[in-house]
């Protein structure tokens, strides 16, 4: 535990100067402090007006308080997806020779045509440093992308696959691998916090930390001095936990993942729904400390003006909302919404938010933006800087996520029949959000989706089906496939036709 609080005025001053001299960094050149918690929804962190009034997340509001809040932000659907896409620049439909092979969560992907942003930052003079959870191939880049890394590689060693929260094999720089019997997330945040300080790296260099949670993904496991928090927590049961689901397209009539138990609670595996809730929220007090622990550090060693800090996950997870339990996938906001903050005092407006729905495919070219440098390639998303100057400035482009489950690149070109267009209970999809309006085609023959999230936040009145809406429907079905042929979906001119519910 850092006691720098004791130190005398004379000494504080002293220290932080000396800690100025730890980064190259210039406000033109910062460092940047890219946080990515996993499978954790917008809905967990107080900030956000949809969190549950229990939830308290003292040091991640101050984060948005410090900088803007971005209130609708899609990364992807799932684990493997986002992080490809964080690392490219690009939709899943265009990470190319990225696959799964062997048994799960196993993939692999070639180097040469796949490559990761992070190589350019290094070649063009930041120094580069991953920490935490690995899910896009077992070969992590370290020496190649990364001049530090200290990396739990899911894809190498499936057998601990599970293991979010304790006994992770965890390699070092490339070289040895030993077993961290720590929880995760507090020894994650250390590392950080050390390699803030300066150890571990080169001083002289502007710095990129790209650090990687595995909280909150299942099991939901607390730290232990948490296991105590949120007792006697209460909450409504989602309107359609149970089908059936009016409106909504076959494949959510068959969603099922609980069980009315007495008096018709929610049940799962035994377990009452808000205790899932319960154990899933205590999961995050963790990570609020940890961000409370970096903010901290960056201000004593005299780095935080200089220091882009990026908040996110690389989804949401639903429990219960549209009989989900413990799910993202689905293009539902209660499945795939995620966080998402950037602050730099002085650099960045404070305590602002921004309206305008993005995506994923956003931050790479947001980051680069940042750090003063030219993309190596060019990405799919589109510079975020203009909202983040002003949150209320139009913004021209179109956002949209796509999940092809777990094909990518040139392998979603053809799209599989029947279940192999699944990923679990969902289809893929396109999904185009513009103001309130999200739009949803399935890449099977069923119904779209369309929803008017101001009047309709919980998603549960499909207007694809009335004829007042079919304009609207037709225009972002449009938009969609018009997104689809910019981004060079493969697939694009193969998608099964509609399944029109309202005549012509």
């Amino acid at each position: 535990m850092n006691h720098e609080s004791t130190l005398t005025r004379r000494s504080m001053i002293g220290a932080l100067a000396a800690g100025a001299a730890h980064s190259a960094a210039t406000p033109e050149r910062p460092n940047i402090l890219f946080i990515y918690t996993d499978d954790h929804s917008y809905r967990t962190l107080s900030c956000y007006p949809e969190a549950y009034p229990w939830v308290k997340t003292p040091n991640i509001d101050k984060l948005a308080k410090q900088g803007v809040r971005f209130a609708a932000t899609y990364n992807a659907a799932w684990c493997m997806p986002s992080r490809a896409i964080m690392l490219t620049g690009h939709h899943q439909h265009a990470v190319e020779s990225m696959r799964m092979e062997g048994p799960y969560p196993g993939c692999e992907y070639d180097a040469d045509k796949c490559p990761f942003w992070p190589k350019d930052f290094r070649a063009k003079g930041y120094f580069t440093a991953q920490i935490g959870k690995w899910h896009t191939g077992t070969d992590t880049g370290y020496g190649r992308d990364w001049d530090f890394q200290l990396v739990w590689n899911r894809p190498k060693y499936t057998e601990t696959s599970t293991h979010y929260y304790y006994d992770q094999p965890i390699t070092y720089h490339g070289g040895k691998t030993e077993i961290l019997k720590r929880y995760s997330t507090d020894q994650y945040t250390d590392w950080a916090v050390d390699l803030i300080k300066g150890n571990g790296r080169d001083k002289n260099k502007p710095w990129y930390l790209w650090l990687c949670y595995g909280a909150v993904h299942g099991p939901y496991q607390p730290a232990e001095r948490h296991k105590e928090e949120l007792k006697g927590i209460d909450f409504d049961t989602p309107k359609d936990i149970f089908p059936p689901r009016p409106g909504k397209p076959d494949w959510a009539q068959k969603v099922e993942h609980w069980e009315k138990g007495p008096n018709g609670t929610p049940m799962a595996n035994g377990r009452t729904l808000s205790s899932w809730v319960r154990q899933y929220h205590q999961g995050v007090f963790a990570i609020d400390e940890g961000v409370g622990r970096l903010m901290q550090t960056l201000e004593e060693t005299g780095q935080r003006k200089n220091t882009l800090v990026v908040f996110t996950s690389d989804q949401g997870l639903a429990f219960g909302q549209h009989g989900f339990r413990g799910t993202k996938v689905a293009a539902y906001d209660a499945n795939v919404r995620s966080p998402l903050i950037f602050s730099m005092p002085g650099r960045i407006p404070e305590g602002k938010v921004c309206n305008t729905p993005v995506t994923g495919v956003d931050i790479p070219p947001t980051i680069y933006q940042f750090a003063g440098l030219k993309q190596p390639w060019e990405m799919h998303g589109h510079d975020l800087t203009p909202l983040i100057k002003n949150p209320d400035a139009r913004w021209n482009h179109t956002t949209m996520m796509v999940a092809t489950g777990q094909k990518f690149g040139s392998h979603t070109n053809e799209i599989p029949d029947g279940r192999g267009a699944f990923h679990g209970d969902v289809p893929w999809y396109v999904m185009i959000r513009e103001g309130n309006w999200k739009y949803v085609r399935p890449l099977i023959q069923d119904l779209e989706e369309l929803y008017d999230l101001k009047a309709d936040p919980d998603e549960l009145d499909n207007l694809s089906i009335k004829p007042q809406h079919q304009a609207t429907l037709k225009r972002l079905r449009a938009k969609a496939i018009a997104e689809l042929k910019r981004t060079k979906a493969g697939f694009v001119d193969r998608m099964p036709p509609v399944r029109e519910a309202v005549k012509a």
